[in-house]
Formats: structure tokens, sequence, C-alpha cells
């Protein structure tokens, strides 16, 4: 069977924060032993599935899942508003790479919008608001505006040529 896990470190960054008074070798096969149904003892025999499974448990157990969740919400939160503010400022956020190349600006972020993190999407709110306030992106002496949408109403009964 070939080894599906070769990095261990979410489970021993997991299994350090669970309180055991007592031999920890013995109380880390048996938490093996248990997401495996007693198949084995060992961490590198386990399927990723089970892998998985026993280190969701292991963040349920420490109070990790939480915190992750919260940090994610979080994020969302923070991705939201600057798009939100690049909307405003004419940055058409329908397309990921018109977003990647402004944000990759060395006067705005310095890299992708995917890879900022929570502090840097503070700052980058900021420096938004500071663009919307001074009136929007100039291109060529002219501001730019958002783009507009136009609807054009097709009646289906009309006669077709």
């Amino acid at each position: 069977m070939k080894q599906e896990v070769t990095n261990f470190a979410r489970f021993y960054a997991l299994f350090n924060k669970v309180p055991y008074y007592g031999d920890r070798e013995e109380f880390k096969r048996s938490i093996v032993r248990q997401y495996t149904w007693n198949r084995t003892e060992s961490l590198r025999e386990m399927t990723r599935d089970e892998y998985n499974a026993c280190c969701d448990a292991l963040e349920r157990l420490t109070g990790q899942d939480e915190w992750r969740k919260k940090l994610r919400e979080e994020l969302r939160f923070r991705r939201s508003v600057c798009l939100k503010l690049m909307q405003k400022i004419g940055v058409d956020t329908t397309d990921w790479a018109r977003v990647n190349d402004f944000c990759r600006h060395p006067r705005i972020a310095g890299k992708p919008f995917a890879q900022i993190d929570i502090e840097g999407l503070e700052q980058l709110a900021v420096k938004l608001r500071t663009i919307e306030r001074k009136g929007g992106l100039k291109m060529n002496g002219q501001n730019v505006k958002p783009a507009q949408l136009a609807y054009v109403v097709i009646d289906p009964a009309a006669p077709k040529n």
C-alpha cells in the first residue's frame, strides 16, 4: 500500500495541544487505532480520509475549528468590503484577472488579491477609500467611471424575419 499522507504537521500540532498525562506515544497509538478501526497504530499507514477525520476530531477537541471558522468569516468580510470599494472606484470585479492586476500594483497591495491577509485587506480598504475620496481612478487625465449596464427588452411574440 502506497503511503497517502506524508506530512503529519497538522496532526502533531493538534496532538500537542491535547492535555494528557501519561505515555504520549501510547496515547498517539490509541488515537490512530481509533480512527483506523484497529487496522494500524502507525500514522504512516493511515489513508487520507482516516487522517483527515482524525485531525478534524482533534481540531474540535482543541477548539481549533471555531478559531479557523472565525478567521475564515473575517477574511470573507474583509474581501467583500474591498471588492465593493473596488467597484465604486471603477475596477471590474467580475474579472479576477483585472482585480489581481489592480492589486499587484506596488502602490496598491503588491500581490494578487487571494494572497492578501486580513491586515493587508484592512490596509487595502484604507487605500481604496482614499482613492474614492480623491475622485476614483484616473487614466490619461480622465476619471474612470464604473461600467454602465443596459437592458434590452425582447418581445417573444414579435414576428421573426
